[in-house]
């Protein structure tokens, strides 16, 4: 099922038609500069992936690490390959998806640093029948450019020019595979095959965790513990420092924060939390990261799906478990508990939602979308384009990210079209693609139907449908609240800046209106907003954003001993984890 594209624009005159017509699939341009990438010959046959060719002006890092949505970003120019041969070699011409410009014959005339990378995929044979090829997670957490087992060119300067003779280029490095985390006194790793996700897959899929062990453990074997799941992107280790920091470290500058020495500030932090997480008054629990990243994205977003798989029910009925039993934890759901900001906000959200007697608390900050209504600031319900304001005679971009004062740095259409130039079928492996991935029905093709048309941004409602009844959580709340809404009181607590770099307030908005306003019995919990805050604020009015993000297991486990108390039954074991 595709978008019939225009839909949105049928009423503009054509000299506003100008700017998506740029995006319409260009012709080759005898003029346009050529490349031609030759394959490793050592590669097994046949070979399929997505070769991407990066053009940089910049020498502060290799190309490949360059691709980014902000005014910074160099470019890239991507192609998928499928069946081809090792050693064969492959033209990049003005046809293939680009970003930021169209097509290679908008490239000026200059000199360049040119790089290739082919993101290899590998063929699943989906126990829904569907066969599809894929980028493996190969325990990088879904990133194209440091993917072990990708190919890449070294980086060389090159002449570029309308006309030029077809440049040669080799992938003449490979990624290599990553070391696994060893096993600390306080740390430690956990990798389970998952039964569902095996058998969804049609090969083994492994989830992984990183768990923190409480002070004590040792010498409290007869003690249990509450659980509580951190959720977030692709942990690669826990960062657990048991030794005061060097402070002639050199500063490192953050952009992000305007705060010289931020490093020192990280640093400083990470050893505070080993001193708060080892006091005597700090409730002793099993804090716990979760590795769990699909074929789409660095994670599955916690939730059962069409295309991931049914990643919802492997982590709650297989991985919690076993860290349970393992661990030693109290294995109830009132001594579960779930806290993250970003994706990690909307998972910790969707599993308190969809396994509502499985935990007794999620704390919730700056969630990715939670009412699609305010899908960032699109409504995929009612508005007709995505990328465009409805308008009968003009087009205004929607933008996709801002800083505390409101300025724009990229749109939705700028941000998508990156996507495209990365993968075809949403498997760019980044943010609208994995949403894509999570919410939508799988097509015909084994792939992910489309929310919207990439290249031009028109709506698909029927899509929008199914995104709604099944993983809008406004929408699930408002419908279910009768029956959902016993089992949720006190368990919801939502945080976020009102200045959120990617409009997720918007979407907090409308959940508040109907937490405050509508629940019977009343939700109980709290929404709470930060006063010109940016992304991701967690809740903490007395820090600056910049510190509170680094400081989410000191702001709410502290918390878990009350909902115990509210909410444990009669002879539940409350004590024996209170040392």
């Amino acid at each position: 099922m595709r978008s019939v594209p225009g839909r949105a624009l049928r009423r503009a005159r054509p000299l506003l038609l100008a700017p998506l017509l740029l995006l319409a699939a260009s012709v080759p341009s005898p003029t346009a500069p050529r490349f031609t990438i030759t394959l490793p010959s050592d590669l097994p046959s046949p070979v399929d992936g997505r070769l991407l060719l990066l053009i940089s002006t910049d020498t502060s890092a290799e190309p490949r690490f360059q691709i980014s949505d902000g005014p910074g970003t160099q470019l890239v120019f991507g192609m998928d390959i499928e069946n081809a041969r090792p050693g064969q070699s492959i033209r990049f011409e003005g046809d293939v998806v680009g970003y930021p410009f169209r097509s290679l014959a908008d490239l000026p005339d200059g000199r360049y640093r040119v790089q290739a990378l082919l993101n290899r995929y590998r063929t699943y044979r989906r126990a829904d029948g569907h066969v599809v090829k894929l980028p493996p997670d190969m325990g990088e957490g879904q990133q194209w450019a440091s993917k072990p087992g990708n190919r890449y060119s070294t980086p060389r300067w090159l002449e570029v020019r309308a006309g030029m003779a077809p440049a040669s280029i080799t992938l003449d490095q490979e990624i290599p595979a990553i070391a696994p985390p060893a096993d600390t006194k306080w740390v430690k790793h956990v990798r389970l095959r998952s039964e569902r996700l095996s058998a969804f897959w049609g090969t083994d899929v492994y989830l992984g965790a990183h768990v923190l062990l409480p002070a004590g453990f040792e010498e409290h074997p007869n003690a249990r513990y509450p659980l509580v799941i951190d959720h977030g992107h692709f942990p690669a280790d826990f960062t657990f420092v048991t030794e005061p920091p060097d402070t002639t470290v050199p500063c490192v500058y953050s952009e992000r924060f305007r705060l010289d020495c931020y490093n020192r500030i990280t640093l400083r932090e990470e050893y505070q939390f080993f001193k708060d997480w080892t006091a005597a008054d700090f409730p002793r629990v099993l804090l716990v990261q979760i590795q769990h990243p699909t074929p789409y994205y660095d994670d599955s977003y916690a939730v059962n799906s069409e295309n991931n798989g049914p990643y919802g029910d492997a982590i709650q009925y297989e991985l919690i478990p076993y860290l349970e039993k393992t661990f030693r934890g109290l294995g109830e759901g009132w001594a579960r508990f779930t806290y993250g900001g970003s994706t990690g906000g909307w998972e910790a959200m969707a599993v308190q939602v969809f396994y509502p007697e499985q935990y007794n608390g999620a704390w919730i900050a700056c969630p990715d979308p939670i009412d699609f209504r305010a899908y960032t600031v699109v409504n995929i319900y009612e508005d007709r384009n995505a990328y465009w304001l409805d308008s009968r005679w003009k087009q205004t971009p929607r933008p996709a990210a801002r800083d505390w004062l409101g300025h724009v740095s990229y749109t939705i259409q700028e941000n998508n079209l990156r996507e495209a130039a990365l993968g075809s079928r949403g498997r760019s492996g980044d943010q609208w693609d994995i949403w894509q991935a999570v919410y939508s029905p799988a097509g015909e093709d084994g792939y992910p139907q489309p929310i919207w048309d990439k290249l031009t941004g028109t709506i698909d409602r029927r899509v929008s449908e199914h995104w709604q009844q099944n993983y809008d959580l406004s929408y699930i709340l408002r419908r279910d609240w009768a029956t959902l809404g016993p089992k949720l009181v006190g368990k919801l607590n939502i945080y976020v800046g009102d200045m959120d770099t990617y409009y997720l307030n918007n979407a907090v908005y409308l959940v508040e209106d109907f937490l405050e306003r509508t629940t019977n019995p009343y939700y109980a919990g709290e929404v709470k907003y930060g006063d010109r805050a940016e992304h991701c604020w967690n809740g903490d009015p007395t820090r600056p954003n910049a510190i509170s993000r680094l400081r989410y297991a000191q702001m709410f486990i502290p918390r878990i001993p009350e909902r115990v108390r509210k909410n444990s039954p009669a002879g539940a074991d409350t004590a024996s984890w209170r040392y």
